[in-house]
């Protein structure tokens, strides 16, 4: 039941924002102005909902999240090949959980002058929702993880409209619960989601 309380935290975040930046709707100044408030909200949940990952007796602790400054080079345009026979796989997590996992397709990207290639996925628990089929799941490690970042890895929500073209946001990067909360299961970015860059993007490791 969490697991499903977080996926839907979270993809209400997607589309309250999935019109931003570079759809010509907003300027570079209401993008960021919408991830910091965005970001104060998350705080705000994490310190109030019941539903939040940090435990009771830790929340009078909580002073926010950790996070990198908002930078819109870390918001790219990457290619999405989708795979026509995709495989369905038991993703790796924190605990002995095997969810399973479709091997949706992989994206093609240039970040800090380099290509980089990352596989997508979805969750097929949340993929067989109403409304929710156009939701990826993109699970990854870089050279900031287990130093600047958590050394677990994050992950990143996408939203596909079918084109061949989707939008990455690394400033909405985010921590898996178990950072938070040890009883949490979380899913492992695989082996081949590494990238060879820093990603000085969306949430820093924890530290309260």
């Amino acid at each position: 039941m969490k697991t499903k309380i977080i996926f839907l935290l979270i993809i209400s975040t997607i589309l309250s924002s999935s019109c931003l930046f570079g759809q010509n709707t907003v300027s570079k100044g209401e993008y960021l102005s919408e991830i910091r408030k965005e970001r104060a909200s998350k705080d705000r949940e994490f310190l109030t909902a019941e539903s939040s990952p940090i435990e009771t007796g830790k929340k009078s602790a909580f002073r926010g999240l950790n996070y990198f400054k908002p930078n819109p080079a870390y918001r790219v345009v990457a290619e999405l090949e989708v795979f026509s026979n995709p495989d369905t796989i038991k993703m790796k997590t924190t605990t002995d959980r095997l969810p399973l996992y479709l091997v949706y397709g992989k994206v093609d990207f240039t970040l800090n002058g380099k290509r980089h290639s990352l596989t997508v996925y979805q969750n097929i628990a949340l993929m067989i929702k109403p409304g929710y089929t156009n939701y990826l799941f993109l699970p990854f490690k870089d050279l900031t993880s287990g130093e600047a970042s958590y050394g677990g890895g994050r992950y990143v929500d996408l939203q596909t409209d079918g084109g061949k073209t989707i939008i990455i946001d690394f400033n909405r990067a985010y921590n898996p619960y178990c950072v938070y909360n040890k009883k949490y299961s979380c899913p492992i970015p695989p082996d081949g989601n590494f990238l060879e860059t820093e990603v000085k993007a969306g949430e820093k490791d924890f530290h309260n």
